[in-house]
């Protein structure tokens, strides 16, 4: 047993790569399923939007670009399907130009997929310059700012945004952002008008947002590619129970998965590095 850790101790570097690289590709190709434990930041989004009234609605701001693309764009996916399967409305916009062209992706596949039906199911807003200013406009009068959709139809014709005139309608306002965005929403939506907020962040950033989970100034987060895979893994179950197994999505449940397996193993190679190593000093000194 001693000689076979020495020996594990010595592999090649080039053999190890190779190792970890088939981990990653596994789960890429081969659904390992399994599963994803709903974190409570996670779990309070889910739950606030899975009890929400038929008819409600939510504001998604796809507050990012194609840079942070691979761990938001699942869970605006995620989101919009579960609103749309509860009957809850969403309404997606952008404070990036960017953003707006990854929201009509999302919405686009909801429709593809559930059939859901624009400004009916939900209603692409768009892009608007201004943070601050359209934040705060929203507050007042959301027809100020967004007087049309993103097609130019007028929201006083749409019927998915009937009733809609401010945050007093508006039952939960989600940014998804790679960058500092969401706290603007807490600084003007939040502060000056009492909305909801909920957010979803990259990985690198999320410890800047556990103090506002604290304070109650989010209500929930998803937090990097594994709150984007915990929301999804619940989400498709939904789908799975709803029969639309053709509208599940597990861009981020297999990449936590890939995480996983690449984590394991860079572990599992540091203890055999070690014990290799104690070994094979105590043969030497023996």
């Amino acid at each position: 047993m001693k000689d076979f850790f020495i020996k594990l101790a010595s592999l090649n570097r080039t053999v190890i790569y190779l190792i970890i690289t088939i981990g990653v590709l596994l789960p890429l190709v081969v659904p390992l399923n399994l599963g994803q434990k709903m974190s409570p930041p996670t779990e309070h989004l889910y739950t606030f939007i899975d009890t929400l009234p038929k008819g409600s609605h939510i504001l998604i701001s796809a507050d990012y670009d194609p840079s942070t693309l691979p761990e938001l764009q699942p869970m605006l996916e995620a989101i919009i399907k579960h609103a749309i399967l509860r009957g809850v409305i969403p309404m997606v916009m952008s404070l990036y130009p960017q953003g707006t062209g990854l929201g009509i992706q999302a919405c686009e596949k909801a429709k593809e997929t559930l059939g859901a039906r624009p400004d009916t199911d939900y209603v692409i807003l768009g892009y608007k310059p201004g943070f601050s200013a359209v934040i705060l406009g929203i507050g007042e009068d959301i027809k100020k700012i967004f007087p049309t959709n993103y097609s130019g139809i007028p929201l006083d014709s749409i019927p998915a945004a009937r009733g809609v005139k401010n945050y007093n309608n508006i039952a939960l306002v989600i940014s998804l952002s790679g960058s500092s965005t969401p706290l603007a929403w807490v600084t003007y939506a939040y502060t000056k008008y009492n909305q909801k907020l909920a957010t979803g962040v990259t990985a690198v950033s999320a410890a800047d947002f556990y103090p506002y989970l604290q304070t109650g100034q989010f209500i929930g987060a998803l937090m990097g590619m594994k709150g984007a895979a915990e929301y999804e893994y619940q989400v498709n179950k939904l789908l799975e129970k709803r029969g639309y197994e053709k509208a599940k999505s597990v861009f981020a449940v297999r990449g936590m998965e890939a995480n996983s397996i690449a984590h394991f193993l860079i572990m599992l190679f540091i203890i055999i590095g070690n014990l290799g190593y104690f070994l094979t000093k105590k043969r030497r000194e023996a």
